[in-house]
């Protein structure tokens, strides 16, 4: 390629048909691999796009780079990345375009509709064109009037979860910490219940081996904890140990995000997700339909009498124990936790044990 063709981007559909050749290509983000370092010295990413050509499936294009802050850093899903001079190959069935560090460039723009054209990032060789606003404008128009989610599979909740399967989980990131020296948890939320787990455990063995209150190894501070909902399980998900932890730059507190084969299991009697090398990320806009389904399913909860229980609990609550209040809703330990009243917990870690007291009734805390 040389000459005017260095200025003329392909279709997705066409590109996949010039095998070893460079080529131009433009489109929708709608899918980021988390990053990872090759069996050499580089680094590397899977940028997954689509266009008006090719829509269905969309082309996976590996990029290549020194280092993990010189790879694309994607904010969302449906911004719009141009790549110029990748080469197009074969990968089994499947064809891909391959990024090579020496002679590609990328741009990378938001794909919302408006009438600011500079990219928010580029790499080191990138030099713009006056071309690249016509595409980029035609590129945000049909995103706009198209549904590029639409035949996926639908992603579970986490009511839905079950121990050992791969699955797609849709769920928004409440909170990111590193918990030990290059150990990360990222905390998620979607308004639902986790399933309720069998505990094996020996009551004799509880003393000097208690079962874990919690996965990481010290507490959130409460002005964390106060930022959590106080309805549905908060899942831990866990980075997992071939992951870098720089990949990290992909999760945003506060937006949702769909997991592309997370795994989830149970650890010590409690839920957890573990975020693999081949887990991959699609973020989700506000204004999507299953982000207002599972907000406006937490609202509901949270106005109801007995939707705070687990919802494992219904058709109705346990009667396992009577009180004299039945009038009084039921309340979560969040709601107990976070309120303003409440005085934080003194955990012995070698028992295992909780010792707190709160300076308030039921009636209270409901009317606060």
């Amino acid at each position: 390629m040389g000459g005017e063709d260095d200025y003329r981007f392909m279709a997705i559909e066409d590109a996949m048909a010039s095998l070893n050749q460079k080529v131009n290509i433009i489109g929708v983000v709608v899918e980021m691999g988390m990053p990872k370092r090759s069996k050499g010295t580089d680094c590397f990413c899977t940028v997954k796009i689509v266009d008006q050509s090719h829509r269905s499936s969309g082309i996976s294009v590996n990029v290549f780079a020194e280092n993990m802050e010189k790879l694309p850093h994607v904010e969302s899903a449906g911004d719009i990345i141009q790549f110029s001079h990748v080469v197009m190959k074969t990968h089994g069935q499947d064809v891909n375009a391959v990024f090579n560090k020496k002679f590609s460039s990328f741009a990378i723009f938001e794909g919302k509709y408006g009438e600011d054209f500079s990219p928010y990032q580029v790499s080191s060789n990138f030099r713009p064109r006056d071309q690249d606003k016509k595409f980029v404008k035609d590129l945000r128009k049909w995103l706009a009037d198209s549904e590029i989610d639409k035949g996926m599979k639908e992603p579970l909740s986490l009511r839905e979860i079950r121990e050992g399967e791969r699955v797609d989980l849709f769920c928004k990131i409440l909170h990111i910490c590193e918990v030990t020296k290059d150990e990360w948890i990222i905390f998620v939320w979607d308004g639902t219940d986790t399933p309720p787990v069998s505990v094996q455990t020996v009551l004799e063995d509880e003393m000097d081996n208690p079962l874990p209150l919690q996965l990481e190894s010290l507490p959130l501070s409460r002005d964390i904890l106060c930022t959590f909902p106080t309805v549905g399980t908060i899942l831990r998900v866990i980075v997992d140990q071939g992951s870098e932890k720089l990949s990290l730059h992909l999760l945003k507190v506060g937006k949702w995000v769909r997991f592309l084969k997370i795994i989830c299991e149970v650890q010590a009697g409690l839920w957890r997700g573990v975020l693999m090398p081949s887990t991959k990320l699609r973020y989700m806009p506000d204004a999507d339909l299953l982000v207002s389904q599972r907000q406006r399913f937490y609202d509901e909860r949270l106005s109801s009498k007995w939707e705070r229980m687990p919802l494992s609990s219904f058709p109705w609550p346990s009667r396992i124990t009577e009180t004299d209040y039945e009038h009084v809703p039921v309340v979560t330990l969040m709601d107990v936790v976070t309120h303003s009243e409440f005085v934080f917990p003194e955990i012995d870690w070698k028992f295992g044990t909780i010792n707190w007291k709160a300076t308030f009734y039921v009636e209270e805390l409901l009317a606060a």
